[in-house]
């Protein structure tokens, strides 16, 4: 399936240029080299090297390095030795500080800004190329015509130029003079493109007050400290990030500036990449990819490496690795915690970190992965949060609600090189809001609006533990919690000796099923690293022996045909918009009966609020906050049946497996879900509408209400929904759950009324306009641009042709005759109706459709 990858070798790897090959031409790069005080060139003449000496001299500030670096008075140097010309470089640049401007737009301390590979090179008329290293094509034989072919078509761009200012005295380095281009507004060392800056509104650099801060040189990399001043860009209409902000100075109006710290790391990569992993979708890996040419000898192949840190055994524990025992590898994953940090929620992070290592275990390591405080300068002055071998969980004073766990990976072979996890202050209202609104009915802990620390604590941790998976490489698993029967959610032992779900990477949050009878405690309710992650985590870092990746191949794709056994071991992509199993913020195996016990939580929840959420002194913004959570949440539990309805599961295979890979969801499940959503949601939920509460928070029930069964049927009537029914029936036939079956459930819940002649109050005759406006809005839409239902529609897995336009599919000749059906019956209906507000919006909802269908006034 794939060939052996020892190392991945660009094609211009080896190109060596001389005079003739490179001359320097009309905008190509620019020469970054100061010329000495007084030196007149003639048109064409380099200035040439001088004796070491004369440009380092004894008032150099020299620190030595990966890259030697020296200061004289403003200018900056580097002194670049042969053995480092040809090394790929891995540049890191981040935010250091920032200011109110930029934190506006969500810019913190710690962000990544720009990450790219460098090489330099040593070019004609002693000069220093500095090349941008793209890794996205491959030929990994240097013996074949493909590999000089694809050399000459591949050659890596020449991003700068320095002349060398002198030679080492041993004549085996180069010195040049880096001031001028540190001091640039460049692509390289700071954001790396213009959408980077238009994020945070930043226009050009204002040159007078943006400088060089410091230079520092460590065995394996160089850290470069930037102040930098940017004029401020008005803000654009689209928001940031929504286009170009307009121009500084010009129209649309500069709106001052803005001065941040960078730091930049340059951190030299292995000289041998580590060895890859074929990537396989079953297992949920973050990637990094390139194009190979050699792999098919008839086209192109699509490469995935999985994103991993470098783990291996110590050669003398190799043999006791092969026999089973546990090692400790030959260098460890270290994530210290930002000493801004709160103190008292350090060793919260720190466990988060460390619940990691029995998941090593699993994969023969021991002690692989520890979180540590940093160092103080006391104990390290060289130590920085900026330097990127270091990685660490970096707090940050935001009101932003979330953390993130990005990684800086060697594009060459997917190992993970370091990480900075961000860690948003405000993330403790956001574990504080779910806590309380899932689980508030059955721990009494969760029914205050200040946790107590030791609660907070141990959501602070899940929280960290959810994050560094990321930063091992893990993706999202939204499908593991739909592997638990929903009963056993309930059952006390079951539970609390398995969790709730199976991984800790899926959204599953806290276990909302558990019901207060059920005397569940935290161990049944909070996340914790599950079966899942531990198998992942084997997959992705059990050493094998093998020269490369493809050497590996069977040995894996064996393990994940054996998993299979195992439904709990289920990898279910985040990005799957048809399958109901993967979803995220569900629970259990049956999103009805789950979410008929969220309900029943959230019922006795509601009457409680004003109790839970008051404070002394305060006015009602906490009981309007809490209130708005309950009713997201109901809305998830609507979104969580909804999508069963056209729903195909989705089971990623290799030939090896037997089975199908796509399969609809059985009609008598879809069935179960519009029953579900008719008692739950379209029977108007009344119960959510204490009108104590409303006063006092400014709602509006018909709002609330009509909020939550307009996204409903919004997805219900989608073209995605409608084109999966309509393939359904092509592909099943009589037992499938067809488009028409869908109108049919609709119709008999939306209006209940028509046939017994009732009274339609007011929630009911909002949804019923929300009803037949969303069918008109297909049939007749109301711009002319591509609409919905003019999509292509397509099944999974190929089971009906792609390209089908409206006209041609079935899903509007349907939704006519809906209407039209529809029309007949509020017709007769409005006739008897006794009521008079029932009988206008009768007539009323007729002149819609005959207006819709007039094709007269088309």
């Amino acid at each position: 399936m794939k060939r052996n990858l020892l190392t991945i070798l660009l094609a211009v790897g080896a190109i060596t240029l001389t005079q003739a090959q490179v001359r320097p031409q009309g905008g190509g790069a620019a020469d970054t080299t100061r010329r000495a005080p007084g030196a007149a060139l003639g048109s064409g003449v380099r200035a040439q090297p001088k004796p070491y000496n004369q440009v380092i001299t004894d008032k150099a500030l020299t620190r030595k390095g990966m890259i030697t670096t020296h200061k004289i008075e403003d200018k900056y140097y580097f002194e670049i030795a042969d053995t480092t010309l040809g090394r790929d470089i891995l540049v890191v640049s981040r935010i250091s500080k920032s200011g109110t401007e930029v934190r506006a737009a969500q810019g913190y301390a710690g962000d990544v800004i720009g990450s790219t590979v460098i090489r330099f090179d040593k070019g004609p008329n002693n000069r220093i190329f500095m090349r941008k290293i793209s890794f996205k094509t491959y030929s990994p034989d240097s013996t074949t015509a493909m590999y000089q072919n694809l050399k000459n078509s591949s050659i890596q761009p020449i991003a700068a130029s320095f002349n060398v200012a002198a030679y080492s005295p041993d004549k085996n380095g180069s010195v040049i003079d880096v001031t001028d281009y540190i001091n640039s507004d460049n692509d390289i060392f700071y954001f790396s493109s213009p959408m980077a800056k238009t994020r945070f509104r930043l226009g050009s650099q204002l040159a007078d007050r943006s400088y060089i801060q410091n230079i520092r040189s460590f065995p394996t990399n160089v850290e470069i400290s930037t102040v930098k001043t940017y004029s401020l860009s008005a803000a654009t209409t689209s928001g940031f990030g929504g286009g170009a902000p307009a121009a500084a100075g010009g129209a649309g109006g500069s709106t001052g500036s803005a001065t941040i710290e960078l730091n930049t790391s340059m951190v030299i990569l292995p000289k041998v990449p580590m060895k890859a992993r074929y990537a396989d979708p079953r297992v949920g890996y973050f990637t990094v990819g390139y194009t190979d040419f050699d792999l098919n000898p008839q086209g192109v192949k699509e490469i995935d490496l999985i994103k991993r840190w470098r783990l291996e055994p110590k050669p003398q524990d190799l043999a006791k690795y092969k026999r089973g025992e546990l090692v400790e590898p030959a260098k460890q994953i270290v994530y210290y915690i930002d000493p801004a940090t709160p103190k008292k929620w350090v060793p919260y992070l720190i466990a988060g970190i460390n619940d990691w290592q029995k998941a090593f275990e699993k994969a023969g390591f021991k002690n692989a992965i520890v979180g540590k405080m940093a160092p103080t300068k006391e104990q390290d002055s060289t130590w920085s949060i900026d330097d990127a071998r270091h990685s660490a969980i970096v707090y940050k004073p935001s009101e932003i609600a979330n953390a993130s766990g990005p990684s800086i990976s060697d594009p060459r072979s997917g190992e993970i090189m370091e990480s900075h996890i961000n860690w948003y202050h405000n993330v403790m209202k956001l574990v504080h809001d779910w806590y309380m609104i899932q689980t508030a009915a059955v721990d009494p802990r969760a029914r205050k609006v200040t946790f107590s620390d030791e609660l907070m604590g141990d959501l602070i941790r899940f929280v960290s533990s959810h994050e560094v998976g990321h930063t091992l490489g893990l993706l999202h698993n939204y499908g593991s919690s739909s592997t638990v029967p929903v009963e056993n959610l309930r059952n006390k032992k079951w539970v609390e000796e398995n969790g709730h779900t199976p991984s800790i990477m899926d959204y599953a949050r806290f276990n909302y099923v558990a019901q207060p009878e059920d005397n569940i405690t935290s161990k049944g309710l909070y996340p914790r690293i599950g079966d899942y992650d531990k198998w992942a985590i084997e997959w992705g870092y059990k050493y094998l022996d093998g020269k490369g990746a493809g050497d590996e191949t069977a040995t894996l794709n064996k393990m994940v045909i054996e998993s299979a056994k195992n439904r709990r071991l289920w990898f279910g992509t985040e990005s799957n918009p048809d399958d109901p199993h993967s979803q995220n913020e569900d629970l259990g195996d049956n999103a009805m009966k789950a979410s008929d016990y969220g309900i029943k939580n959230l019922k006795v929840i509601l009457p409680q609020l004003p109790a839970w959420t008051k404070e002394p002194n305060e006015g009602y913004e906490n009981l309007a906050n809490m209130y708005g959570q309950l009713t997201t949440q109901f809305g998830r539990y609507m979104g969580h049946v909804a999508k069963n309805v056209g729903g195909i599961y989705e089971n990623p295979k290799t030939v090896e497996q037997a089975g199908s890979i796509y399969e609809r969801v059985p009609a008598a499940t879809q069935k179960e879900a519009m029953d579900f959503l008719n008692r739950q949601l379209f029977v108007t939920p009344k119960w959510m509408l204490t009108q104590s509460i409303l006063d006092n928070i400014d709602q509006n029930p018909l709002e609330v209400v009509s909020r939550l069964q307009g996204s409903t049927l919004s997805r219900l009537l989608s073209s995605n929904t409608l084109s999966k029914l309509v393939a359904a029936e092509a592909t099943d036939g009589a037992t499938a759950y067809k488009i028409t079956d869908l109108f049919g459930d609709l119709n008999n819940s939306i209006f209940t009324e028509l046939k017994s002649n009732a009274t339609i109050d007011v929630y009911r005759r909002n949804l019923q306009k929300a009803y037949v406006d969303k069918l008109i809005a297909i049939v007749k839409p109301a711009a002319p641009a591509p609409t919905a239902v003019n999509a292509v529609l397509t099944g999974r897995g190929g089971n009906i042709p792609t390209g089908l336009s409206a006209s041609q599919s079935d899903v509007v000749s349907v939704v006519k005759g809906q209407l039209r059906d529809l029309d007949k019956t509020i017709k007769s209906a409005a006739g008897s109706q006794g009521d008079t507000l029932s009988k206008y919006h009768l007539q009323d909802l007729s002149d819609r459709i005959e207006a819709a269908l007039d094709s007269k006034k088309d």
